[in-house]
């Protein structure tokens, strides 16, 4: 049974850090792509950064860039987002989602949701105060 479990999140001031963490299982992690995807209330569903199924490449979000580095340990079955700078904007709940597709597709493909499988977390919320 494939579990995507986040961890991490919080309420901070802005320009303050979290790091989320997502713990997978039921699955081989090093075969998937991995990303971080945020949702507030009343918005849509914002793909906010992706990474290759090794760890040598990564996406982001023009929002975050600069700012959140997505990375993973295959070792552990983790994937993280260090999240720096954080915004008022950046308030929401924060989900991970794992897909079966090859490095050279993640990017685009996972960001669009182009993927005939995908696994979600519940997801962990992050609220940044002015």
């Amino acid at each position: 049974q494939v579990q995507l479990v986040e961890s991490g999140g919080g309420s901070v001031q802005a320009g303050g850090s979290l790091r989320l963490s997502c713990a997978a299982s039921g699955y081989t992690f090093s075969d998937y792509c991995m990303g971080w995807f945020r949702q507030a209330p009343g918005k849509e569903r914002e793909g906010v950064a992706r990474i290759s199924n090794g760890g040598a490449r990564t996406w982001y979000a023009d929002s975050v860039k600069g700012r959140f580095t997505i990375s993973r340990d295959n070792a552990k079955n983790t994937l993280y987002l260090q999240m720096n700078g954080l915004k008022p904007e950046d308030t929401a709940m924060y989900y991970c989602a794992a897909a079966p597709l090859t490095s050279s597709t993640c990017g685009v493909r996972l960001s669009q949701l182009l993927t005939p499988l995908i696994f979600w977390g519940q997801g962990t919320q992050v609220t940044v105060s002015s």
